[in-house]
């Protein structure tokens, strides 16, 4: 069976680790980054019978290293975004088919059809900003969506306020995704009370507005929108699969991708369900560069696979979709 094929079929954890397994053994002999990154650890796949044992690349090896798994042709160049002369991480794509796959499948399952939706992007423009891999996302969502309403609204708040109260009246069902910063913007022009919405985060306050914790962001959003519950997507420029939250900050994974947690003080330690530290992400859908990441989150999961990020290591970079924008 075609291995990337086989990743989106995945059923099971113990076909889960097989495939992890294989996925590892792939990537130590066609990965030079992260090849040397095992050596240095004294770890080979023959070593590795479980996931817990597999090496966990820190992300910042994407901001000094080319990680790829693949000799194939780069299809395209992801980028983070990054403070002016913070230095950027880069993921160079071989497949891009990969991630439309990954993410298409990823939020059918926990959302249903994207044609069923509008979805309307409070998020910069793809054509503005070249290499975020979320706003390439979004942006082949909305055209996947069929809708010609669907699209960005970043700069037109009012137009998108109208289009809101339209669609729900009509009874359409609309997915609004944006950055904290842009939502707030919203609901502080414009009160709503929907009832066929998903709104959903993806972080993003620095420089812009005081940094909320997530509660009183929720909270806020909550109320401004009329809503029980805000979603949430979980995703980086490293990774080519999303997490989402339906509330609560609490997240679930595709069958590809699984987080384990790190001790904080040990970092080839994996701790038990509730107990906090570094999360490890493995993102099957990753087969041409690293499926095995270690980033700077901190967050715990639960007995049921369910994970929570709850901040982030202090030395890190400020990163992430909150700085798409400025």
């Amino acid at each position: 069976m075609n291995m990337k094929t086989a990743i989106f079929e995945i059923q099971s954890e113990s076909i889960f680790t097989k495939t992890a397994l294989k996925v590892f053994k792939h990537q130590f002999e066609n990965n030079k980054t992260y090849r040397s990154f095992c050596d240095l650890l004294c770890i080979h796949p023959s070593d590795v019978s479980k996931i817990e044992k597999i090496p966990f690349l820190p992300i910042q090896f994407f901001k000094s290293r080319k990680v790829l798994s693949s000799k194939d042709e780069v299809q395209e160049i992801f980028t983070s975004s990054g403070t002016t002369g913070s230095t950027i991480s880069q993921h160079f794509i071989t497949d891009i088919q990969l991630y439309k796959e990954s993410y298409s499948k990823g939020f059918a399952q926990f959302y249903g059809e994207i044609k069923d939706f509008v979805v309307l992007a409070l998020l910069p423009n793809y054509l503005e900003k070249n290499g975020s891999s979320l706003v390439f996302m979004v942006d082949d969502l909305i055209r996947k969506s069929n809708n010609p309403e669907s699209g960005f609204y970043l700069h037109n708040l009012d137009e998108l306020a109208e289009k809101l109260t339209e669609f729900d009246k009509k009874g359409q069902k609309i997915l609004l995704i944006g950055v904290s910063f842009a939502l707030l913007d919203l609901i502080e022009k414009h009160q709503f009370s929907l009832k066929n919405i998903i709104v959903m985060e993806t972080g993003g306050m620095k420089g812009r507005r005081k940094e909320l914790i997530r509660e009183e962001l929720h909270t806020i959003l909550k109320a401004g929108f009329g809503v029980s519950e805000i979603h949430s997507e979980y995703g980086m420029t490293e990774l080519l699969s999303q997490a989402y939250s339906k509330g609560n900050g609490v997240f679930k994974t595709p069958p590809w991708m699984k987080i384990l947690v790190r001790d904080t003080d040990d970092a080839l330690t994996i701790l038990p369900p509730n107990k906090a530290g570094g999360i490890n992400v493995i993102d099957l859908a990753n087969y041409n560069s690293c499926s095995f990441i270690a980033t700077q989150d901190l967050g715990k999961i639960h007995e049921n696979g369910t994970f929570e990020i709850i901040g982030r290591f202090d030395n890190s970079d400020i990163r992430g979709c909150n700085l798409m924008v400025l």
